[in-house]
């Protein structure tokens, strides 16, 4: 049966109603107005945030103010590279209260030997701060071209060796779903997982617990804030895991 022309222009104006609304939605979700996360994140009683100098110059104790309990720096990257912000916001956090641990960014472009090296020299072994991440994820032209998983391996797998024999504690995985799947299905069981997903709540690819969820990118905080970055990342502890669990010791 044809359609009538006001059967057509209902169908139409309908069609119009959804696109739009999608980009509403989809605006609201990207200026971090609304982020479908926050509601399952909300059931967790322990938060922190994760920064590096795009945060630009931090007021800490305002932070501390906002019920974040925990903080992971940027300290390094690669082989030399050393965060621009690292040095002040680690002694400005500590100094704050706030629980405070350092992240490499692993290159896979310099061995892991190396890279263990450049962390250790910049993030002094502290008693009562936090387990040392290793950030494993695609960047730049990696992003469509992932390395083979064995050559990244024979990175990360001396990277973590020397940071937990420096630190005397296992290091924390910070990953996406795409490196997860790519390197760490049923490997590392020792290495608390640190797992991304902004979209939805977390679901590690081999059903593996996660230990921290990322839950939001775009969120915003009193204190935090520069020209170049205007949000943060935001992050809650499992409930199944204590921060004490995390502790340099």
């Amino acid at each position: 049966m044809p359609l009538t022309p006001t059967r057509r222009r209902k169908i139409l104006i309908g069609s119009a109603v959804v696109a739009v609304l999608a980009l509403v939605m989809t605006a609201l979700v990207y200026t971090g107005v609304v982020m479908p996360t926050r509601m399952f994140a909300a059931k967790y009683d322990v938060r922190g945030i994760d920064v590096s100098h795009h945060n630009g110059t931090i007021d800490w104790p305002r932070v501390a103010e906002q019920d974040v309990d925990f903080a992971w720096i940027k300290a390094t990257e690669g082989s030399s590279h050393v965060d621009s912000r690292f040095a002040a916001n680690w002694g400005q956090a500590q100094r704050a209260g706030i629980t405070t641990g350092a992240y490499h960014f692993m290159s896979f472009e310099s061995p892991g030997a190396d890279q263990a090296h450049n962390m250790i020299a910049t993030v002094p072994r502290v008693v009562g701060t936090l387990a040392p991440v290793v950030d494993l994820e695609p960047y730049g032209s990696f992003m469509g071209d992932l390395p083979p998983a064995a050559e990244v391996r024979a990175i990360l797998d001396p990277l973590l060796a020397k940071l937990e024999a420096h630190y005397g504690v296992a290091p924390v995985i910070y990953t996406t779903p795409t490196a997860y799947r790519a390197y760490l299905v049923d490997l590392y069981p020792d290495n608390p997982i640190w797992f991304r997903s902004v979209a939805w709540p977390p679901r590690v690819p081999d059903g593996r617990d996660w230990t921290v969820w990322q839950y939001s990118n775009r969120d915003r905080l009193d204190g935090v804030g520069s020209e170049d970055e205007a949000y943060v990342d935001m992050n809650v502890l499992s409930d199944d895991v204590s921060l004490d669990s995390l502790i340099v010791r």
